[in-house]
């Protein structure tokens, strides 16, 4: 019986459909990438809800399951935010994560949707481009913020 286990795909995997078999831990150590990338949760948010408006508009995904994403979506942002989103042993990367906490509070059967024609180079490229311009927004701010000091005061030291 546990031969018959053991070839089963993992269903909690990203590549669970193509392998069968347990993984060894140290690979799953190795894969795992959320502990760097989970600073672009909000990126990876942003990304799905605008992914799905266009799934809504070419209607694949009905306004009344898209307000049940967007509202998923929203309360895992929340939980990110307020440092209480819980992280389990199969979330490999922040977009596993999300998904399965998406899962999670409208069912699979919803959440399944949001990957309609997408795939995962077209998410983590998408994801990427958010979070850098975002932190470049970001840091232009604090740039600008810093310029301005530092021309306030030699303003102020060159009138004495």
């Amino acid at each position: 019986m546990s031969q018959q286990q053991d070839k089963q795909p993992s269903e909690n995997k990203l590549w669970g459909g193509r392998f069968t078999g347990a993984t060894d831990p140290l690979m799953d150590l190795y894969n795992a990438s959320l502990p760097y990338d989970k600073v672009m949760y909000d990126a990876d948010l942003t990304g799905t809800k605008v992914y799905t408006q266009g799934l809504n508009k070419l209607g694949l995904i009905t306004t009344e399951e898209l307000n049940l994403i967007h509202q998923g979506l929203e309360q895992i942002r929340q939980e990110w935010h307020d440092n209480k989103f819980i992280i389990k042993a199969g979330d490999e990367d922040i977009h596993t994560a999300n998904e399965r906490r998406l899962g999670e509070i409208i069912g699979k059967n919803i959440s399944g949707k949001v990957h309609t024609g997408r795939s995962r180079n077209d998410q983590v490229a998408t994801d990427m481009r958010i979070f850098v311009r975002e932190s470049l927004l970001n840091l232009s701010k604090i740039l600008h913020q810093f310029i301005t000091a530092i021309l306030e005061r030699h303003i102020k030291k060159s009138m004495y």
